[in-house]
């Protein structure tokens, strides 16, 4: 799995902030991959000084100075990034024994431009133009080259000018500009543009009045100078898949100093935080962003959130000593593509959409983006809920956003089976917003290697390493599905590695197992079903787990759904969820998994979302956990002892 990719532009005048570089540091330690693009402002002035230059200007018709820069200036422009910006970057970086790369973007055409169009100035109150300024546009990035020196060390740092892609001395080009090219030509997770002030200011003599949240169009009017740069780089970013803020100042950790740019007004304010999750990408292992979106999002709202020790969302209401809990997970598989509503329908039943759906508006618009489905629309489903239910007294309504579900570690889960015990759990993924999943198949996943002598495929009686491990792959199906007939195989990963004196071939064979099968049974039946050569590790034996509808948890939500004018259906699904984590080791629990959205559309590049059904599986939720307090409220009456005697 590729590593999330940040990219953050930061000012000269930040680098003498020695608190950016820490900052840096803890988002490469969070593994992701940084990509710092550094300006130049504050060194360009600092290196023409030390040398005795007067840097030259140019008055814009509007009343704005530029910086000039003829031919002759950019070998000086050049020099003050690669003697005063760029070693700062080194050296700040280098302290957090970071390895680093700096370099012109120009270096090795790495970035190419064309140059501007005449520029018309005004001097000495006329009109004037200016035809040999080297300023510049953007035209390619090369990608693969960035991508092998991204992997290659912890940091890379690039600074403008970029290569005059018609021969030219090179061209001067925006550095916030130059970092949301690159955002959206790397396809980058997060773009950070950090500036000196807390976000864009609504009033810029108020350092207090950050504009939190940004639309296009909508913050150009805020600002002035070189934030209309920052402007415009952001809403650039938003035409790429990375989630896009302007942050300070001289920092990008505190999200009160933050002006978040979202892709598009949503169709309603009930649909806003849905939209805003879909649009910040979280891939497994790249929760962070996302997860103190909502932490913020839960304070702001008096709802007692924190992150805990695996990284999860932890939210609740309440503080009884009985537990609900509803276990989302943040994460999704990769490759993320630009948030975006459209006017149509995801294939709801129109007739089913509560009248309280249809009166927010919006009820026809679609959600398309990673993780609106599976399972964004589940946890903030989960949260809407939270934000406005009853909690009664001795209760507590929880909320998790598990991390690191969409992978083998399953670490978030993990973490809440062992520290969050509760009542009941409903847990969020995709049933449709009119059905009620009761259980889920296991997953056993093993790792299969074959090794073979190395020797010439056209030997006598010659047998690969892969040919040997095709074999071995189909014995251990025959074995385990005469155990479990039902079981579903599939190989899901293949390698080859060769030596000099052997060969190898490797595969993780995936299979989905109903409940009640004996997971030692089938570690048996492998090992015993390969030969000589051949290795088998278990990645990962997970029961099935099978509910019934009988519980308070399965009657509440079948309640929920009739007051709704659905009639229930109960599922049982061939997937795994968290739900059989937490099966592993907890007993007489109720589960169930619910959630709005297809699951048809999990894992594809058409994932996306229907308003009505969104809400209808909110209304839907909401009743049920209203119902579920009141159905487990009397069977705790009904199951307390009587005491006999006379009045």
């Amino acid at each position: 799995m590729s590593r999330p990719l940040y990219v953050v532009k930061v000012g000269s005048a930040t680098l003498l902030h020695p608190g950016i570089f820490a900052e840096i540091a803890a988002v490469h330690a969070r593994g992701a991959r940084v990509l710092v693009v550094s300006g130049g402002a504050e060194g360009i002035e600092r290196h023409y000084t030390a040398i005795g230059r007067t840097m030259p200007s140019l008055t814009l018709r509007n009343g704005d100075a530029v910086r000039y820069c003829p031919p002759a200036e950019m070998p000086h422009i050049a020099d003050a990034y690669r003697q005063v910006t760029l070693p700062e970057v080194e050296r700040g970086l280098a302290a957090h024994g970071l390895t680093v790369l700096t370099g012109l973007a120009s270096d090795g055409g790495l970035v190419t431009g064309a140059v501007n169009k005449p520029l018309r100035v005004t001097e000495d109150g006329r009109s004037k133009v200016v035809r040999d300024h080297r300023a510049g546009t953007v035209l390619a990035v090369d990608a693969d080259r960035f991508a092998v020196l991204l992997d290659a060390y912890d940091v890379v740092c690039v600074s403008p000018p970029v290569r005059d892609a018609e021969g030219g001395s090179d061209l001067n080009v925006d550095a916030d500009v130059l970092a949301a090219t690159l955002s959206n030509a790397l396809g980058a997770d997060h773009l950070r543009l950090v500036t000196g002030t807390a976000g864009i200011l609504t009033d810029p003599a108020d350092p207090s009045t950050t504009l939190h949240d940004a639309f296009p169009g909508t913050a150009g009017q805020y600002a002035g100078g070189r934030m209309k740069q920052k402007v415009r780089a952001a809403e650039l970013g938003l035409r790429g898949t990375a989630d896009v803020a302007v942050t300070g100042p001289h920092t990008m950790a505190d999200p009160e100093g933050w002006t978040r740019f979202w892709r598009g007004d949503e169709p309603a304010e009930d649909l806003a935080l849905l939209s805003r999750a879909v649009g910040i990408p979280s891939t497994s292992y790249d929760e962070h962003e996302l997860v103190a979106y909502l932490v913020r999002w839960c304070r702001d709202r008096g709802i007692t959130a924190r992150v805990d020790e695996a990284g999860n969302l932890v939210a609740e209401r309440g503080a009884g000593p009985r537990t609900l809990l509803l276990l989302g997970h943040a994460d999704t598989v990769p490759f993320t593509w630009p948030v975006r509503w459209e006017a149509g329908d995801a294939g709801t039943d129109d007739r089913a959409v509560t009248a309280d759906a249809a009166d927010h508006g919006g009820g026809g618009a679609v959600l398309h983006g990673r993780g609106s489905v599976d399972a964004k629309g589940s946890l903030i489903a989960f949260l809407d809920v939270l934000a406005d239910t009853a909690v009664p007294e001795g209760w507590c309504l929880r909320v998790v956003g598990a991390v690191e579900e969409e992978v083998s570690s399953s670490k978030g889960a993990f973490h809440v089976r062992d520290h969050y015990p509760a009542e009941a759990v409903v847990v969020g993924e995709p049933s449709g917003s009119g059905a009620l999943t009761l259980g889920y198949y296991g997953l056993f996943k093993l790792e299969v290697t074959a090794t073979v002598r190395s020797g010439h495929s056209a030997g006598f009686q010659a047998i690969s390493a892969p040919d040997h491990l095709s074999e071995s792959l189909a014995r251990i199906r025959t074995a385990v599905t005469k155990e479990a007939e039902e079981a579903l195989s599939a190989v899901i990963d293949l390698s080859c590695a060769a030596g000099t004196e052997s060969q190898s071939a490797t595969a993780v064979l995936n299979f989905r197992v109903p409940p009640g099968i004996d997971l030692a049974v089938l570690r048996e039946a492998a090992v015993d079903a390969v030969g000589e050569g051949v290795s088998v590790t278990f990645l990962r034996a997970t029961p099935g787990h099978a509910g019934g509808r009988s519980t308070p948890l399965a009657k509440a939500f079948g309640r929920a759904m009739n007051r709704k004018g659905v009639r229930p259906r109960f599922l049982m699904k061939k997937g795994t969820s968290d739900m059989n984590t937490l099966a592993t080791t907890w007993r007489g629990v109720p589960m169930v998994a619910y959630g709005p959205g297809d699951s048809a559309l999990d894992h594809t590049a058409d994932e996306h979302i229907g308003a009505a059904e969104y809400r209808r599986g909110r209304d839907v939720l909401r009743e049920a956990v209203a119902a579920y307090f009141t159905l487990a409220g009397a069977d705790q009456q009904a199951a307390l002892p009587t005491t006999g005697g006379t009045p």
